[in-house]
């Protein structure tokens, strides 16, 4: 979805006062493909990016970057290894790496684009970048716990961002009217771009709501919430890539338990017979049990083997009640 280096080479031009000796610092030695890949990894290292949003090294996000802005496929990076830059692409990857290195900018801000999987999505700075575990459970549209995926008839995707959970939704649980959440008009209208390239106009209806604010008398068969969890301690020590990102999509209070607290409290009333929830709460298991003691919790490891989504039934939460 990136336009590959024309807006940054507008930026550039924007700027050239900025750069009086462009064309003799890393514009005019760097040559090949080879060459701009070993100095961004450089310039990444040096900086201390912080690699939290999908990439696991400075590395891959050079690779990503260079390759995304160059319009070439990654998988077949060695096969440009040694083309040449030309020199009207040169002033714009630099200003792509100095933006990443210096201003700590995340890639998929750089690129506009993230992905969940196999799946692509249009993110900026108004949404927070997807980078959620529910992605594999959708991908298995929800088996065990889902024991009739094509059954699903109605599913709620809360603090939906930019859409990606609920476009997931929809083609888990085909048959299902997918409704999806945010309190944020700015992340509404990126969601509904990303619903709009998926061609999900008709499945899923995007509404702007406080929780369940807006929702009042609708029942769901699933909902699922990867909601703010981020504690106040851990907000103090967020690499900066994370500041770019929209803080109401992160903070929740002391414990990190603000919305989660809120979201139990009123979930029963919008779930069917035999509904489900299904949160993420990230690295919060313990601060979870420590809060709700009295909830059976039904938690879902991960890739990375810890438990970070839990699950409940409409029936688990009325008793607890």
């Amino acid at each position: 979805m990136s336009d590959g280096l024309s807006s940054l080479a507008d930026e550039h031009h924007e700027h050239d006062h900025e750069h009086p000796a462009f064309e003799d610092g890393p514009v005019g030695e760097l040559v090949t493909l080879r060459d701009w890949l070993r100095y961004a990894l450089s310039r990444f290292v040096r900086a201390g990016i912080f690699c939290g949003h999908g990439l696991v090294e400075p590395f891959d996000e050079a690779v990503y970057l260079l390759t995304d802005a160059l319009s070439i496929p990654s998988e077949r990076l060695e096969l440009f290894l040694d083309a040449c830059i030309t020199s009207e692409e040169r002033p714009p990857l630099l200003a792509l790496v100095e933006r990443r290195a210096d201003e700590r900018v995340p890639a998929a801000y750089l690129t506009g684009e993230a992905w969940l999987g196999e799946f692509s999505f249009r993110v900026d700075p108004r949404v927070i970048i997807p980078r959620s575990y529910f992605a594999r459970l959708l991908e298995q549209r929800m088996r065990p716990w889902i024991t009739d995926p094509d059954g699903l008839t109605s599913a709620l995707d809360l603090c939906t961002g930019c859409g990606c959970l609920a476009v997931l939704m929809a083609h888990a649980f085909p048959h299902a009217r997918i409704t999806a959440a945010d309190l944020s008009p700015d992340a509404l209208d990126v969601a509904a771009e990303n619903v709009a390239d998926y061609g999900l106009d008709g499945s899923i209806e995007l509404v702007e709501s406080d929780l369940f604010a807006a929702l009042q008398g609708q029942r769901f068969d699933l909902i699922v919430c990867n909601p703010p969890y981020v504690t106040r301690d851990s907000m103090e020590t967020l690499p900066p890539e994370y500041l770019h990102e929209p803080a109401i999509a992160l903070e929740a209070g002391e414990d990190g338990l603000d919305v989660v607290r809120r979201l139990l409290a009123d979930a029963a009333a919008h779930l069917n017979p035999g509904g489900i929830l299904a949160v993420e709460v990230g690295h919060n298991r313990d601060l979870v049990e420590a809060a709700f003691p009295k909830l059976s919790l039904t938690w879902i490891g991960s890739d990375e083997g810890e438990d970070k989504i839990f699950l409940l039934g409409r029936e688990q939460l009325i008793d607890a009640a």
